[in-house]
């Protein structure tokens, strides 16, 4: 049987549509830029033919609300088997993390992957909205297997400091930390496709 893997891209967010609409008429496309494929695009690819990847495009990531894509992850919900080893890119992680903070979720959950995940705005100026994680992350630690949180010391994006306030709120949580990863928009990511491997073949 093979081994299914949930991965959750990132988004932008903005206060205001006014804001949006700004960023829109403002934004360079770059050609090399949008044919280039990212590590959760090939994640199928570099596991293999004993996994099953699903990258479900989240509503409206230009413009993301946390509201939108939890109504968009349950209809998912019935094709989630057990065992199912979940991934968040970025705001995919945060809304990973608030989702399984806040929800029960229907299948027991092999691990949890967050990366370069943004925990809070606090120093930072990060526009959250309503991806804002509950006082307790209990409920994720209870129900998302073994949680793994991934993150570089010189992300220019969500800062380094995050990952540590995940650490704090989940203690079992295993930290990797890299030096040169930035926000990890790399074509591939050898490291979490071998850790993802070996959690196929302990369990």
């Amino acid at each position: 049987m093979k081994q299914q893997v949930i991965g959750i891209h990132g988004g932008d967010l903005f206060e205001t549509y006014e804001e949006y609409l700004d960023y829109l008429r403002a934004y360079e496309l770059d050609l090399e830029k949008l044919k280039r494929r990212k590590w959760l695009d090939s994640l199928q690819d570099a596991l293999g033919k004993d996994f099953e990847v699903i990258t479900p495009v989240m509503p409206n990531k230009r413009n993301a609300r946390y509201l939108e894509w939890k109504i968009w992850f349950d209809k998912l919900l019935p094709y989630v088997e057990a065992d199912v080893i979940l991934v968040g890119s970025s705001l995919g992680g945060i809304f990973l993390a608030k989702y399984l903070a806040e929800n029960k979720f229907p299948k027991k959950v092999s691990a949890t992957f967050l990366v370069a995940a943004p925990y809070d705005k606090e120093g930072t100026g990060q526009i959250l909205m309503d991806f804002v994680l509950p006082d307790s992350l209990d409920l994720l630690a209870e129900q998302g297997g073994k949680i793994f949180i991934y993150h570089s010391k010189d992300d220019p994006v969500v800062p380094f400091a995050d990952a540590e306030k995940y650490q704090q709120a989940l203690p079992s949580a295993t930290l990797r930390v890299f030096e040169d990863k930035g926000h990890f928009n790399q074509e591939e990511l050898a490291e979490l496709v071998k850790e993802i491997a070996n959690l196929r073949l302990i369990s």
